[in-house]
């Protein structure tokens, strides 16, 4: 863990030394921001509800945005062959900046709190949906992290990693939406597939073991995906 923790810290010093973390963050919190309350005060209800409604898709959009550059930038400017001489492996890569990306998001996501304290201070705030929603959402984005690290895993250029990310991240959002168009045989494994779907039942309030081992599952495929991918570059 003490490679991990250090590779970590290296990447978190990266994002906040650049205006990459600033600006995915500031821009996270002004969208969901802006969708949040323009919808709270309509629907005169103290509810977080429409908050998680929106946050897997922002989601979707800014996890590859996140990590887009942790293996590419690394691939395209020939650090990562030093990265590789030194007494790490590649799994400790790889959980490096992970932990790095899903920090970022969680610093977004600890700032969102504020959203949830004004809601509780001018009305009655149900708390148990709250916690389970912020639960849902850690959990969620910890599996689009890990498909982001993966995708970056796979190509030098920043941009083709972002595309390949957002394509997996929106199919895995997608699948729960389109199984009104797919024959009833898969309709409900497109719905287990499904990051939302898994998302709107934690954010009832109920954690189901079933939708928590869906996403620790998916992330740690994609986390083992990029392993190998990253094996294979200097392997």
């Amino acid at each position: 863990m003490h490679n991990v923790m250090t590779i970590t810290r290296r990447e978190l010093k990266a994002y906040f030394n650049s205006p990459i973390a600033y600006i995915v963050v500031s821009a996270f919190l002004l969208i969901a921001g802006y969708l949040y309350f323009s919808t709270v005060f309509l629907a005169d209800s103290s509810s977080m509800r429409s908050f998680f409604s929106v946050a897997p898709i922002l989601f979707v959009v800014f996890a590859p945005a996140i990590t887009m550059r942790l293996i590419s930038e690394e691939l395209r400017s020939g650090t990562l062959e030093l990265l590789t001489t030194m007494p790490i492996n590649d799994s400790e890569v790889i959980l490096g900046k992970f932990f790095a990306a899903l920090a970022v998001i969680g610093s977004a996501l600890a700032m969102t709190l504020f959203y949830a304290f004004t809601i509780a201070a001018i009305g009655d705030l149900d708390w148990g949906p709250v916690v389970g929603g912020y639960i849902g959402l850690v959990l969620c984005a910890a599996a689009l992290v890990a498909v982001g690290v993966m995708t970056s895993s796979w190509s030098r250029n920043q941009i083709v990693a972002f595309i390949f990310a957002l394509f997996i991240c929106l199919a895995l959002w997608l699948f729960d939406k389109v199984t009104f168009f797919v024959p009833a045989a898969i309709s409900g494994l497109l719905e287990y597939l499904s990051i939302d779907y898994h998302f709107q039942n934690i954010a009832r309030g109920v954690i189901d073991s079933r939708d928590v081992l869906y996403y620790l599952s998916v992330t740690a495929v994609a986390l083992f995906a990029a392993v190998r991918s990253l094996g294979r570059h200097h392997g």
